[in-house]
């Protein structure tokens, strides 16, 4: 263990140089891409066509089957008939030019009829025996001709109208009526280019069941079929605005990451080698293209990294340190992840459940802090999304992200509250039960058939991967906080325990020193939580930070109980140098002892170089010439909030104890004059405590040492009560 310290504090002493610290990122860049590289690499096949498929290939990436998409939006378009529209004005124009033709000789007959009577009349009326005038058959039909159109003249025969003129109006009339009606009801209907023979067919048919004579019912069939006339034709606009909506509507053919393109065993048809093609799983080059985006997926993590540490509130030499603690847990999980990617449990892929998520987390919530703990889960998650994603090259296994981030949350909560090493293992069963509950939703989202076998296997990996972060936090945390000087929360915790040897030695050997401690530990830890430094820290400090007094400790005045003062009896300068060599025999006693630097800074710093007073004073009244830096303590100064605090918190407990009934204002004012001292005598000028946090500090003692010596302070009516009851 010393070596491996030895090896650190060197590794920690070049992390002061720049130049190495970018070094540490470049090769934590280096091992993150190391690992994740097979992982994006895009996996090439040596296969011909019509082979037989020695594995189950999957896809490596989402992409457009654009031939495929092209083939079927074909298919969609070639599915679309033509559009045809009828046009219903046709039916109604064709009946309205046979209603004209009837008409036009109902007309011509009635004209023809007034003037055969005309005729007639004046045949009658004259003198001469003459036969009237008569309008011809052939001039009725010059003059229905005439009133007719060209193109109709042309179609209807001569027949047919000398049929209609030679009819009676009856027969004209019912002639109409049944022509009209069977050409309206035909023209209705849908008659396409290569349907209008049939629907003149039609028309024939009906016409000839009524009961007119023949040569009539043959002048109504020869209207019939020229009126029935093409009414549906071909919309080429709408045909196409179809067939490009059908188009539109056809979804783009993709082969999906994961896809299986082919079976084992099964033959390489045209068809999966050109879709093998299009994945570029048998290109002769390899794209750049997932190397460079593995390369920026590594630089955002590493300057996320890099600014947290950067924005850390906290000593460069921490940072450095912490920076070290978290590099080294990183590289431990790439490594465990990497190792358990390459295992082949059984028939199950999912192996990654295995794997002890939370360790990281609790590890860096222990020895650093729950924020970066909580950032360390959501980057850990992202490598381990593409180190666990199988045989898909290049894609992120969200399963094993969501699995990972939950667990080490899980990790990082359940420790929030828990302080001491025993406790790590209790967390670790909260943990599983995370594990086992985010695998099983992961596993019903699926919507997949899961049998008994793998639900037990995946839940045990479950238990199994929480249990492990554990035991491994257990096992690394005496090894980071001994090789980093790293002092937990948990180390505290035990420290502070009244088995501690060095604690017995206090309580045995000085028991008026403990009990000053333990009160100086309530001062400080309050003061220090209140201006957010680290009570624990300070508390556990206190308890340590006269231990120097255990060396002699008959001349400190709190463990002189029934025994003269020896130091009345030695000159000032012996008691100066035994009083003052106490800090500096703490020290060295708990350098002995091995314990964290933080605490022996606490016992050397405690007193500052402030000045023995009494002895010094005493010193020059003796008449001897003193110097008054020969009366101070040798320091350091404070360099830290706890170290200042302390010190202030030791002098002030000091001096109201040696108060017989201190009022609230008397001990106000004597923690006042106590700060203002030290401020002037420049204790505080090593330390980043402000003026703000001072008067923070004031308070706080002032409310603990109040509640304190509360009981103590008899006021005038509890006396006379007294007396009275006496």
């Amino acid at each position: 263990m010393d070596k491996l310290h030895h090896y650190i504090h060197k590794i920690r002493n070049l992390l002061k140089m720049t130049f190495v610290r970018v070094l540490l990122f470049v090769l934590l860049g280096i091992i993150m891409y190391a690992t994740m590289f097979s992982n994006v690499r895009p996996e090439k096949l040596e296969l011909s066509l019509f082979s037989v498929a020695e594995q189950t290939i999957r896809s490596p990436v989402t992409i457009e089957d654009k031939e495929s998409t092209e083939k079927k939006k074909k298919e969609a378009e070639n599915q679309v008939e033509d559009v045809y529209v009828v046009k219903k004005e046709i039916a109604q124009n064709r009946v309205d030019l046979i209603t004209s033709i009837f008409d036009t000789v109902s007309a011509v007959n009635e004209e023809a009829a007034e003037e055969n009577e005309q005729a007639s009349e004046k045949a009658k009326e004259s003198e001469k025996d003459e036969k009237p005038k008569l309008v011809s058959l052939d001039e009725k039909l010059e003059r229905t001709k005439s009133q007719l159109t060209e193109e109709v003249t042309k179609e209807i025969s001569d027949s047919v109208l000398r049929t209609l003129l030679e009819a009676s109006p009856n027969q004209l009339s019912i002639a109409k009526d049944v022509t009209i009606t069977e050409i309206n009801h035909v023209m209705q209907q849908r008659i396409p280019a290569d349907g209008v023979e049939n629907a003149k067919k039609r028309v024939q048919d009906q016409i000839s069941l009524t009961s007119l004579n023949n040569t009539l019912k043959t002048a109504m069939v020869e209207l019939g079929r020229y009126a029935i006339y093409q009414n549906e034709f071909y919309a080429p606009e709408e045909t196409q605005e179809k067939r490009q909506t059908a188009v539109e509507s056809v979804e783009p053919v993709k082969i999906l990451q994961g896809q299986i393109l082919v079976e084992q065993n099964q033959l390489i048809s045209r068809e999966v080698y050109r879709q093998l093609e299009l994945v570029g799983m048998l290109d002769n080059e390899n794209s750049i293209q997932p190397f460079i985006g593995l390369a920026l997926v590594v630089l955002i993590i590493l300057a996320a990294t890099y600014y947290y540490f950067y924005e850390l509130d906290k000593p460069q030499e921490v940072k450095q340190n912490f920076l070290l603690v978290y590099s080294i847990v990183f590289i431990i999980s790439l490594l465990l992840m990497k190792g358990i990617s390459y295992i082949q449990a059984f028939e199950y892929s999912d192996i990654l459940y295995i794997f002890p998520a939370a360790m990281g987390s609790m590890l860096i919530k222990i020895l650093i802090s729950e924020k970066l703990a909580l950032y360390y889960s959501v980057i850990i998650a992202i490598c381990g999304s593409l180190i666990f994603n199988g045989s898909i090259t290049g894609s992120f296994h969200v399963t094993a992200a969501i699995y990972i981030t939950c667990s080490g949350i899980a990790g990082v909560l359940f420790l929030s509250k828990q302080n001491q090493r025993s406790k790590i293992l209790q967390a670790g069963l909260l943990v599983s039960v995370v594990n086992i509950l985010v695998i099983l939703a992961l596993l019903l989202l699926r919507n997949g058939q899961v049998d008994l076998v793998e639900y037990s296997f995946y839940m045990v990996s479950g238990f199994i991967s929480a249990i492990s972060a554990a035991v491994l936090t257990i096992g690394f945390l005496p090894f980071f906080e001994a090789g980093f000087g790293i002092l937990s929360a948990m180390k505290l915790i035990e420290l502070s325990s009244p088995n501690h040897p060095l604690l017995r030695k206090i309580l045995t050997e000085a028991p008026g020193t403990y009990h000053h401690s333990v009160m100086v530990a309530n001062l400080s830890d309050s003061a220090c939580e209140a201006i957010g430094a680290n009570g624990l820290l300070a508390r556990v400090g206190c308890y340590y930070h006269d231990i120097g007094k255990t060396k002699r400790p008959q001349f400190f005045i709190e463990n002189q109980i029934n025994i003269d003062n020896p130091h009345d009896k030695l000159p000032p300068l012996t008691s100066k140098n035994i009083i003052i060599a106490h800090a500096q025999d703490g020290a060295d006693l708990l350098r002995k002892h091995k314990m964290p630097k933080e605490i022996i800074d606490i016992a050397e710093q405690h007193h500052g170089t402030t000045l023995l007073k009494f002895f010094y004073y005493k010193a020059k009244e003796s008449g001897v010439e003193v110097k008054e830096e020969d009366f101070r303590y040798p320091g350091p100064k404070a360099q830290t909030k706890e170290s200042a605090v302390i010190g202030i918190a030791d002098s002030v407990e000091a001096a109201v104890r040696s108060m017989s009934h201190p009022t609230p204002e008397q001990i106000d004012g004597l923690i006042r004059k106590i700060i203002a001292d030290r401020l002037q005598d420049g204790q505080l000028n090593e330390c980043d405590l402000t003026l703000k946090e001072l008067e923070v500090v004031a308070k706080s003692f002032n409310e603990t040492l109040n509640g304190i010596f509360h009981s103590r302070i008899e006021y005038p009516e509890m006396t006379n009560q007294k007396v009275t009851q006496a």
